[in-house]
């Protein structure tokens, strides 16, 4: 089991609403930029842009680098905590 510290930072990642919506999107739509997440959740880039970093930093998305762009996917803990909202839901 994870220690509380490591539970304290994803359940702090997925503390915004904007942030769930990214999650779900990038669940169903994988390999989106900061511009497609953007265009979809009808967001400003720049706010987006640090919504993205702070979900990589928690341990819920990774980034690949393709050439100039970087994708988007859910890490193993994203798609666990993807589960839970759509449980909880």
């Amino acid at each position: 089991m994870k220690k509380p510290i490591q539970l304290e930072r994803y359940f702090k990642g997925v503390a915004n609403h904007r942030r769930i919506s990214i999650l779900l999107l990038v669940d169903k739509e994988p390999g989106l930029s900061v511009e497609d997440i953007a265009d979809r959740v009808k967001g400003n880039f720049k706010t987006i842009s640090q919504h993205t970093r702070v979900l990589v930093r928690a341990g819920l998305l990774n980034k690949k680098y393709q050439g100039r762009r970087v994708v988007h996917f859910l890490s193993p803990f994203g798609k666990k905590f993807v589960e839970f909202i759509k449980n909880f839901d």
